[in-house]
């Protein structure tokens, strides 16, 4: 019943097309800052993020 509803609407293949470019997109950014962050006292504040305690 669904599927018969979905191909009636017209376009419906552009949400599924912007959809995988939306995360190609955001994968290919976080890829690209993780590879050229290559500062090492950014590197390591990051990785000490999640054991600090928090001051309240």
């Amino acid at each position: 019943m669904y599927k018969y509803l979905l191909q009636s609407v017209d376009g419906i293949q552009w949400f599924g097309i912007s959809a995988l470019l939306i995360f190609f997109t955001a994968f290919c950014v976080a890829f690209l800052r993780a590879y050229f962050l290559s500062n090492k006292a950014d590197l390591d504040h990051l990785a000490s993020l999640p054991l600090e305690d928090q001051q309240s």
